[in-house]
């Protein structure tokens, strides 16, 4: 590992596990949550990567189904171009950090306003793609002090209709069985084989099984379906605001996505007044799968 690369975990605080789910391949253990109208943030996994303090940091948020490790090579490639500090975290119920029956936005914001300034990472650039540029919205909105400038990634601030089946995926996933103590490529090819009875995209059954990890002998998807099944009306909305955010903002779309429609324009301009539009041709929804180096060059452009 690269001297300057720091990979953390930040342990539980005060969660205690709950019952495994009842897939087949179950979800790695959640933990219980508390009730009450304020969100009760969870310590997220993150990697940050070292650079200038003096500039923003650049802080990366996934989408669903997602992880930290999406980003890698694309900070790597920031971090040494830009020399600025770099952040990819893993929300809540995803990667490495820890299940909580909450997934809100709310929650998902909070948790970002707690570690944040841990880190000291205020005023950052944040960047979130599709879930994670809903949070990002949402903590610009919230707190726009904490947010020098916003990137939101193929996804706007109205509720979602994505062409992805979301509840469909949820269910192959929890139908997938793989007897124990299998070796994990053979592991792997048999998720990929039971999930393509449903889902028929190579890429998305690939980009899926990102999420199934080896637990003790046993293989557990790391994702918690069931929060995120059942709220996944919440995910696929955006919580109602009036306020506005008057910093600097980029909706970066995918050329071949419908994920962002002119009926959104309208929403977009009264939440975000200072609000730029630009499309990367020939990329869908994942933008920076799709074509890594034109994202780079997109964030380094609204940097300058």
């Amino acid at each position: 590992m690269l001297r300057w690369t720091r990979a953390w975990r930040l342990p539980f605080r005060g969660l205690g596990p709950c019952c495994l789910s009842s897939s087949r391949v179950p979800v790695a253990p959640s933990s219980s949550g508390r009730s009450g109208a304020e969100p009760r943030s969870v310590l997220l996994s993150y990697k940050l990567l070292d650079g200038e303090a003096t500039r923003p940091a650049l802080v990366f948020l996934h989408g669903l189904f997602g992880s930290k490790t999406n980003f890698n090579s694309i900070a790597k490639a920031l971090a040494q171009q830009t020399g600025r500090r770099v952040l990819t975290v893993d929300a809540r119920n995803h990667g490495d950090s820890p299940h909580s029956p909450d997934m809100s936005y709310e929650a998902m914001s909070q948790d970002l306003q707690d570690l944040l300034p841990q880190l000291g990472l205020m005023p950052c650039v944040l960047i979130g793609h599709s879930m994670g540029g809903k949070t990002a919205m949402l903590l610009a909105l919230q707190r726009p002090e904490m947010v020098e400038r916003l990137i939101a990634v193929d996804i706007s601030p109205v509720e979602t209709t994505p062409s992805s089946n979301f509840p469909s995926y949820m269910a192959a996933m929890r139908a997938v069985d793989i007897p124990d103590e299998m070796p994990r490529s053979s592991a792997r090819k048999l998720a990929d084989e039971q999930l393509s009875t449903v889902i028929q995209d190579m890429a998305e059954r690939q980009f899926l099984l990102t999420n199934l990890v080896e637990v003790d002998g046993r293989f557990v998807w790391r994702v918690n379906l069931e929060a995120l099944a059942q709220h996944m009306d919440k995910i696929l909305a955006f919580p109602p605001r009036q306020e506005s955010y008057p910093g600097p903002t980029l909706f970066l779309l995918g050329g071949n996505s419908q994920y962002v429609r002119p009926s959104h324009h309208m929403e977009i301009r009264r939440l975000f007044p200072r609000a730029q539009m630009q499309t990367v041709p020939n990329a869908g929804h994942w933008i920076h799968a799709d074509c890594p180096q034109d994202f780079v060059a997109a964030i380094r452009g609204f940097l300058a």
